[in-house]
């Protein structure tokens, strides 16, 4: 469920706003091992099914900084604002991983938008996000994204 601005400057007045939850997205292993080839990191509690299923979490994992770089899709079902020409991704105040994400489990993003302030070229957004494992209590992971949205 996204938030609609009518503006990047409208995020101003929006600090405190929840946005989300996104759609859930499944991760599947396939996935996981696209992400090992595309970052070289085959350590085997990804990758090697057979001795996952049999390590200390039953099966594969996804890697950390995958389910991080999925909050690039995530984020993106949580917010609209028009009139923006570009986002840029400024980076992490903060990220911290909390749990593993068991190959088969569904992800999404739910947020905050913890801060908002008028650049030279546009307005720098502060959004407090967390990626929830669907039937579980405890996050995947939670982080603090900067972004500069560049009005159009």
């Amino acid at each position: 469920m996204s938030a609609t601005f009518s503006s990047p400057e409208a995020l101003l007045d929006a600090i405190g706003t929840a946005v989300g939850p996104s759609e859930w997205f499944a991760i599947d292993q396939a996935r996981i091992e696209a992400f090992a080839d595309a970052t070289d990191d085959h350590q085997w509690i990804h990758v090697d099914v057979e001795r996952a299923t049999a390590g200390p979490f039953g099966a594969p994992i996804a890697h950390g900084f995958l389910t991080l770089s999925l909050l690039t899709a995530l984020a993106a079902k949580l917010l609209d604002v028009d009139g923006v020409a570009m986002g840029v991704n400024y980076g992490f105040e903060k990220v911290r991983f909390l749990q593993p994400v068991v190959v088969g489990s569904r992800v999404r993003a739910v947020g905050v938008l913890s801060a908002a302030e008028r650049t030279g070229s546009g307005i720098r957004l502060v959004q407090d996000l967390t990626v929830e494992i669907e039937g579980s209590e405890r996050p995947a992971l939670v982080a603090q994204w900067v972004t500069l949205l560049v009005p159009a």
